[in-house]
């Protein structure tokens, strides 16, 4: 059925009204750069693994999944208590259809209508979107010029606006800035003073950092949150995997709102087949990291300008006009991202073929500019 009714003719909540959904360019390009995924496709005997897992949880598909996630849950807390040192078990850690899911379920747990969340931006733009979606008023934080959170300034803004969940992300989306652990502690605190207050540490990009995870921060400090994906180091974005790590009361607290059996048999199968192959998938972190170095480096090599990045993407510029030279290398068969700060740009780092396409794109652009 088609006609002339728009959205905004329809009785959506006042809130959604003028929002554009989240969303990144698909196009059908030799080289796609824009969506942070990892570029290595799963290894074979990883695929057969997950078949192999698949097909046991398919005979029981007429059953409803583990309700608790209980043995994905065990397996995450072990996967975080190897890799961080910090010991967590089953009890600390809860999955979700992704990171987002995870956000969104925070929300719905800590925030809602009448109460409000900060973020310091720019930042991850969902933050602000699912703070919206769920009622949720979005305050935008300050940053510093060169993107770092002005820890005075957002300590500041916490004790007037006294916000119910505050978001900190680390490596930070798009700028690829790390935050270290005094800044997170300094927030936590001004939070708790101004009133018992969520504080949520966003580490999506964490495994590609130069720092060590933020995940022991959360002993003694139970509104303290720290959530991960296994988007990125695991290769995974398909999937659709998050989780978080935090006291149990915080666990127990979004249950309330989860939806029942949200996760599908078939996602826990996939999910620890893929955590049984955690050293494999860990190596392409370290090859992406070094291709990531390799961006920094030639980059400014060229004569663009680069924030410090911890994360498998780097922002360049600056740009008079962004928008167009996003599309000038488009035109040149490589897609990047536009993320609307202004000036910059967003590449993903690839592999070393897809960043060679990518550095000799804006390396002929630059001599273009120049002569």
């Amino acid at each position: 059925m088609t006609g002339d009714i728009g959205i905004d003719d329809l009785p959506i909540r006042d809130e959604l009204r003028g929002k554009s959904p989240y969303g990144a360019p698909q196009l059908d390009v030799p080289v796609r750069l824009n969506t942070n995924e990892n570029p290595y496709p799963l290894p074979e005997p990883l695929v057969e693994r997950i078949a192999e897992r698949v097909r046991d949880a398919a005979r029981g598909l007429n059953r409803y999944p583990d309700r608790d996630a209980v043995e994905l849950r065990t397996e995450l807390a072990a996967y975080l208590t190897r890799t961080t040192g910090h010991q967590v078990s089953a009890a600390n850690v809860w999955a979700a259809n992704g990171s987002n899911e995870v956000i969104q379920q925070l929300l719905q747990t800590f925030a809602g209508p009448g109460r409000t969340a900060i973020g310091f931006e720019p930042s991850y733009s969902m933050h602000g979107l699912i703070s919206r979606s769920t009622g949720t008023g979005w305050i935008s934080g300050p940053r510093n010029a060169d993107f770092t959170v002005d820890v005075a300034a957002a300590e500041a803004a916490v004790a007037e606006l006294r916000p119910d969940v505050v978001f900190v992300t680390t490596p930070n989306n798009p700028t690829g800035t790390a935050v270290d652990a005094g800044t997170v502690i300094a927030l936590y605190e001004a939070a708790q003073a101004a009133k018992p207050s969520l504080v949520v540490v966003d580490e999506a990009y964490v495994e590609f950092s130069h720092h060590p995870s933020l995940l022991p921060l959360i002993e003694g400090r139970p509104n303290l949150v720290v959530s991960r994906t296994m988007s990125k180091a695991f290769g995974a974005a398909g999937l659709r995997l998050g989780y978080l790590a935090a006291h149990p009361a915080v666990v127990d607290a979004v249950q309330l709102v989860r939806l029942p059996y949200h996760l599908s048999a078939v996602t826990q199968a996939t999910a620890l087949a893929a955590l049984e192959h955690t050293d494999t998938l860990l190596g392409y972190v370290e090859q992406l990291k070094t291709e990531r170095d390799r961006l920094v480096d030639e980059l400014r090599a060229i004569g663009y300008e680069v924030t410090e990045s911890d994360a498998n993407f780097v922002q360049f510029g600056r740009f008079d006009d962004a928008p167009a030279m996003w599309q000038q290398i488009l035109d040149r068969g490589v897609l990047v991202r536009d993320n609307g700060v202004p000036g910059w740009l967003r590449v993903t780092a690839g592999t070393p073929e897809e960043n060679d396409a990518f550095l000799d794109a804006v390396r002929a652009l630059k001599k273009e500019q120049s002569s």
